[in-house]
């Protein structure tokens, strides 16, 4: 492919779609696009997408994932890799979540500095904001990530891994018993309002509010 990447301009809310590219190609023009970037790629078996969020879609990302932050820092260890980019070479498909989580698979990767789909397990946990890109689900599941949440249009959709296809849930299988899919928009809305300090210690006092009610019954 004769194609110089570094002069696609993609404008925010806007995407690139490029056919025919081979895995050597993906493998290139990841390279030549670096870490450090706006932009999000997804490939699945010869088409490349290339996205660049707007604005609103990285506040979305940000408050959201302070909330999971907060929910998993009550109990458990985890690893937040960002928008790491995830690919597995045999099946031919690449994506980079807006923001995702090892929970359950956490001491697998611990201390890894570079991770292969092929041998190592896929996050437990994606995020994907779809302001004006898509969410490519099928990527998702191909590469057996367990839970994927979409939140899109001020709603959150919580989607787990069942017999290798996604099914809609209203629980995180992460987060049992917690009437997230409501409160997790409710507290962005809110953060809004009244700032990210204030909403996240409100929301750790939900949930543990939550968490109390439930031991009592």
């Amino acid at each position: 492919m004769l194609l110089d990447v570094k002069r696609i301009n993609v404008p925010p809310g806007q995407r690139v779609l490029l056919r025919d590219v081979t895995w050597q190609e993906f493998e290139r023009i990841l390279a030549e696009l670096g870490e450090h970037r706006s932009a999000r790629i997804a490939y699945d078996r010869g088409i490349l997408e290339i996205m660049a969020p707007l604005p609103e879609h990285e506040y979305d990302k940000e408050i959201i994932s302070d909330l999971l932050k907060a929910l998993l820092e009550l109990d458990n260890e985890f690893i937040s890799l960002g928008s790491t980019t995830f690919k597995n070479k045999n099946m031919l498909q690449g994506i980079e979540p807006d923001q995702c989580f090892y929970i359950k698979n956490e001491m697998l990767i611990r201390g890894k500095k570079r991770l292969d789909l092929i041998v190592d397990p896929p996050p437990d946990l994606a995020l994907k904001i779809d302001v004006t890109s898509r969410t490519n689900p099928s990527i998702y599941q191909a590469l057996k990530v367990p839970e994927l949440w979409r939140f899109e249009k001020g709603k959150l959709q919580i989607n787990l891994l069942r017999d290798g296809c996604y099914v809609e849930s209203q629980e995180s299988a992460n987060f049992p018993g917690l009437p997230l899919i409501e409160a997790i928009p409710r507290y962005l809305q809110q953060s809004a309002t009244y700032g990210r300090n204030a909403t996240l210690k409100a929301f750790r006092r939900w949930v543990r509010e939550q968490i109390q009610s439930k031991n009592y019954d």
